[in-house]
């Protein structure tokens, strides 16, 4: 199970420190204000979606923001990515899943029994959105994930309350992909990397299993459309202090 963190908010610098290699997109770094708010103390599971997916996650309009809402019909998603539902008997395969009596999930290593207790991934922006809304929640700004990531390290607390921070699953933020104030591209061919995409992308933030251990920093930006489902995606809840 997992509980709330609550993160005082205030102004906090964000982006890259100095002292090594960054990408030109994590820089300069800037200070941001931060309203109170609170973040998950654990990832979203393959069970705690699965409960989405049961309650009709997939076909209720009312959790979507519309344009996942007309991917979800285009696409026809009804669960994440990779998870595969086995048949029952006298079943089709326009049957509802909630039917279905059991779940793999298709992994680098093929396909293995459904893990409920693991976080959750190969999800859109869309879907971690969704789920989200479904749980009375929101997903964090990439400033408040990093803020607290932060602090967190700062503490030096290997007790710490934040959990899977790093190097599990990327973490879906809310946060439009956007140049920092002042942002300059690199010089030469690395100036084709980062600001070009600047455009129609969400942030992604804490790298996953197979992110390179040079890349595993709190300022680091990962980047993708809101429809991408491949990459080790999943997501972190956050809500408002009031």
């Amino acid at each position: 199970p997992w509980s709330w963190v609550d993160q005082p908010g205030g102004i906090s610098a964000v982006g890259h420190a100095g002292g090594g290699f960054a990408f030109d997109n994590e820089q300069p770094r800037h200070p941001v204000l931060l309203q109170p708010y609170r973040l998950a103390s654990k990832l979203v599971t393959c069970g705690d979606y699965l409960a989405f997916i049961r309650d009709g996650g997939y076909r209720r309009p009312e959790f979507w923001l519309s344009d996942g809402w007309a991917t979800v019909q285009a696409c026809g998603w009804r669960a994440p990515a990779y998870w595969v539902w086995a048949e029952s008997a006298g079943q089709t395969a326009d049957t509802d899943h909630l039917a279905a009596d059991r779940i793999d999930v298709f992994t680098l290593a093929g396909l293995r029994a459904f893990n409920a207790d693991e976080p959750v991934c190969h999800i859109s922006f869309y879907e971690a959105a969704a789920y989200a809304n479904w749980a009375g929640a929101r997903l964090p700004t990439e400033f408040e994930w990093e803020a607290a990531a932060l602090r967190q390290a700062a503490a030096r607390d290997a007790d710490a309350p934040l959990r899977q921070l790093f190097g599990t699953v990327w973490q879906w933020t809310s946060s439009a992909y956007a140049a920092y104030p002042g942002f300059r591209p690199f010089e030469g061919s690395a100036s084709e990397y980062n600001g070009k995409f600047m455009i129609n992308q969400l942030v992604l933030r804490g790298g996953s299993c197979a992110t390179p251990s040079g890349h595993v920093r709190a300022s680091y930006r990962n980047f993708f459309p809101p429809t991408a489902r491949w990459q080790f995606s999943g997501l972190r809840l956050a809500q408002d202090l009031r």
